[in-house]
């Protein structure tokens, strides 16, 4: 899918920064493609945007009405609805990573017909489902992987390819969830395809390039994960990955909702996911570890990382508070290293 940018955020009613936590994400990494937020009488938060009305945001090329919003059960309150329409009848689509899909509701799919707007209803993939075939295509991969789901990986991902755009590379993030495919403006929500085409939704995501050219693979669940397990291997699989970035939080104890299963040790989870990788790329190595050390003060951080990035031989760092230099750095030294005697990286 391919949503049109810039964006009018949709902050609804909200009083928890958790329940608009899609619209940070957007502002957080593409304020560019943001012309303000809107509200409803009784938000008490906010994304430090310009609030606007909806003739301002048509007045500021608004394109595309996010509901960027997370409420349990992922659904669409009656309270929206005019507003929802009103966005409509302004110019502009309608993009949501809510599970529930706007274009259910008759009303509005009636009203964006007749208007001739698009409807995005991002967890639900539109384009026909394939079968993986694992066959070796050019360009470069990087893949988040992680000791858990909710470590950082989209973060990660986003973070690296903001750093290789800085040196100059061909790069591109490529979203697998809702939160970066309204970053991105394109993707794949993943753990809405049906199973036997994860590994073939990826490789669509993701297909040959240059040999210049990465790409950077926002990854989902963990192979530790009883509930999401499937989801991480078909990405594994699907993305044929050079590159695997393991993502982790210090100080977790146990999976995410399931208290009675630890966490596993990192060096189980490089392995495992070094090994179902090398089913389509036998040459995957790790690239880095990326790490969420809030838990930490940042002379303890720096000190687990430089231990932990000592024990792998690969960079450890906390992309909010070290950046992705030094992975993005280590990453291109080892490709070089791999093809030594070839050109260097064309620059994009």
């Amino acid at each position: 899918m391919e949503i049109s940018t810039p964006y009018l955020l949709f902050l609804g009613d909200s009083d928890d920064p958790l329940s608009i936590k899609t619209s940070r994400g957007i502002a957080d990494w593409r304020p560019e493609i943001c012309v303000g937020q809107l509200s409803m009488p009784g938000c008490s938060v906010s994304l430090n945007l310009p609030e606007v009305s909806f003739e301002e945001a048509a007045k500021k090329g608004a394109k595309t009405f996010i509901l960027g919003l997370a409420n349990r059960g992922g659904v669409i309150s009656p309270e929206w609805i005019s507003y929802i329409k009103k966005a409509l009848e302004s110019g502009m689509d309608i993009a949501s990573g809510l599970h529930k899909k706007v274009a259910d509701i008759k009303e509005i799919q009636q009203l964006a017909d007749r208007l001739g707007r698009k409807i995005f209803d991002v967890r639900h993939p539109t384009a026909d489902p394939q079968i993986g075939n694992g066959k070796k295509r050019r360009g470069k991969r990087i893949l988040a992987v992680g000791t858990d789901c909710s470590v950082g990986k989209m973060y990660t991902t986003l973070a690296l390819e903001q750093e290789m755009q800085q040196q100059g590379l061909n790069v591109d993030f490529c979203a697998t969830g809702q939160t970066g495919i309204l970053i991105k403006g394109r993707g794949i929500s993943v753990d809405a395809v049906i199973s036997d085409f994860i590994s073939g939704a990826v490789e669509a995501l993701a297909p040959e390039n240059t040999d210049d050219h990465w790409d950077i693979i926002e990854g989902q669940g963990s192979l530790f994960h009883p509930s999401y397990a499937g989801v991480s291997l078909g990405l594994l699989h699907g993305a044929q990955a050079d590159i695997l970035i393991l993502c982790h939080e210090i100080g977790r104890e146990h999976m995410r909702g399931l208290p009675h299963m630890k966490l596993p040790n990192m060096t189980s989870c490089i392995e495992a996911n070094i090994s179902a990788a090398r089913l389509t790329n036998p040459d995957v190595v790790l690239g880095g570890i990326s790490v969420n050390s809030s838990a930490l003060t940042i002379r303890e951080a720096n000190e687990w990382c430089n231990s932990i990035g000592h024990k792998y031989g690969v960079p450890c760092v906390d992309p909010l508070r070290h950046g992705m230099k030094n992975i993005a750095d280590y990453i291109l030294a080892e490709e070089g290293c791999r093809h030594e005697g070839s050109a260097t990286f064309r620059r994009a």
